[in-house]
């Protein structure tokens, strides 16, 4: 990281964590293999729909966890231009937004951990989550994105016996 960036999110968490998910998916098409040849003329038929079933939320999970940011900078721009959010993804994508384009910044603070999420929307995109990550100043990205509307609160779930 240059001198001049700022850091603006920065998650706990960056590696894609493929070792356990394919360990999973791995052990699920081996069982579900040896439950099909023992019960091929059973009616267990179901067996193999929920490990489908399992297999298919496993890769809808990836895809989903794979576009998640990670860090957020603000660079300076090329030849002395505006500064732009330069921001970076799981699976190494690296994209650089005008912060002006920045409709809103929502931070949720986790209610056990001290850690916070990211809810990144920018104009005519989507919106863009962060994994879990230490919580940053607030005022930080109200200075660097003046048009985005910045909050932050707390989360709407908790544990048994922890008063919210």
């Amino acid at each position: 990281m240059a001198a001049s960036e700022d850091l603006l999110w920065d998650a706990d968490d960056k590696s894609m964590q493929m070792v356990p998910r394919l360990r999973r998916i791995g052990v699920t098409v081996g069982c579900l293999g040896f439950l099909g040849a023992l019960w091929a003329d059973s009616d267990a038929t179901w067996v193999l729909y929920a490990g489908a079933l399992y297999l298919l939320g496993e890769i809808a999970y990836w895809a989903w966890d794979w576009r998640r940011l990670v860090e957020a900078h603000i660079v300076p721009g090329e030849a002395d231009g505006p500064a732009r959010l330069r921001l970076r993804r799981v699976g190494g994508q690296i994209t650089e937004h005008d912060p002006h384009h920045v409709a809103r910044v929502l931070l949720i603070h986790d209610n056990v951990h001290d850690l916070a999420r990211l809810r990144l929307g920018l104009h005519g995109r989507q919106l863009l989550f962060g994994r879990p990550g230490r919580p940053p100043a607030l005022t930080t990205w109200r200075q660097i994105c003046p048009k985005a509307q910045v909050s932050d609160r707390a989360a709407q779930w908790g544990m048994p016996g922890i008063p919210d």
